[in-house]
């Protein structure tokens, strides 16, 4: 597969990567989120350190993704549950 070139500006940094086409937006939305999430920070906190930013970024991200695997987590149980109960339904009525 044919990878694509890409140019990420994060923060003041520009990263040279390779990506499949088909994650090429991802990884550009990617970009854009923690760029705007700098801006964020730095207004809304006064910090220019930029070491202080992208660890602030890199926290949130990181607390979002545990977030959302727990809900995912959730409603995995859920869906198995109400199969189980479907199932068992199927069985009695069967039977």
């Amino acid at each position: 597969m044919d990878l694509l070139s890409v140019r990420l500006k994060i923060g003041d940094r520009e990263y040279p990567m390779k990506v499949k086409p088909d994650e090429e937006e991802r990884v550009r939305t990617a970009g854009k989120y923690i760029n705007d999430q700098l801006k964020s920070y730095r207004e809304k906190f006064g910090i220019d350190d930029k070491e202080d930013l992208l660890a602030m970024v890199a926290f949130d991200c990181m607390v979002a993704k545990l977030k959302s695997e727990e809900s995912s987590g959730a409603i995995d149980s859920t869906t198995e549950d109400k199969i189980q109960s479907l199932n068992q339904m199927i069985k009695d009525a069967i039977s």
